[in-house]
């Protein structure tokens, strides 16, 4: 092989490298913002969730006597205890990620943010059944008043 061969070979490897590259560039641009969309969504969806559920809570209060309450308010600081300790425990794992290199933070970090929603949905699971539960025993406690 020539020498003017191999530089004409390194300069169309190098330009076809560069198209590449951009188009890699663009392709992630894309995919971050609809993540990023994506993202906006299920926090605006989850806070309207949320909104949601502290009305049925401070309606189910209202309605509640005391020792209800009261076992309320202890599952509550147990939950809110847990959740604290998750939460710091993640920031202690996202330092440490941090520190990787390249591209492997951001795969680590989707990597956890898909964790955490695969947790959030565990949970909100969890409150549907619980929902479920309830209305089947306010539907038993309605049948017997009756």
């Amino acid at each position: 092989m020539k020498l003017s061969d191999m530089f004409s070979s390194l300069a169309e490897n190098a330009r076809m490298f560069e198209e590449r590259s951009a188009s890699w560039q663009s392709e992630m641009t894309a995919r971050n913002d609809e993540m990023m969309a994506g993202i906006k969504k299920w926090q605006d969806s989850a806070a309207e969730r949320q909104d949601q559920m502290q009305r049925q809570m401070k309606e189910y209060f209202d309605q509640a006597g005391d020792q209800a309450r009261n076992q309320w308010e202890t599952m509550q600081k147990s939950w809110e205890d847990q959740f604290a300790a998750m939460k710091a425990r993640g920031e202690e794992m996202r330092a440490s990620a941090s520190k990787m290199k390249g591209g492997d933070f951001a795969a680590w970090s989707e990597a956890y943010a898909a964790q955490m929603v695969g947790f959030a949905q565990k949970m909100q699971d969890e409150a549907a059944n619980a929902i479920a539960r309830a209305t089947e025993a306010r539907a038993t406690t309605g049948k017997k008043k009756t």
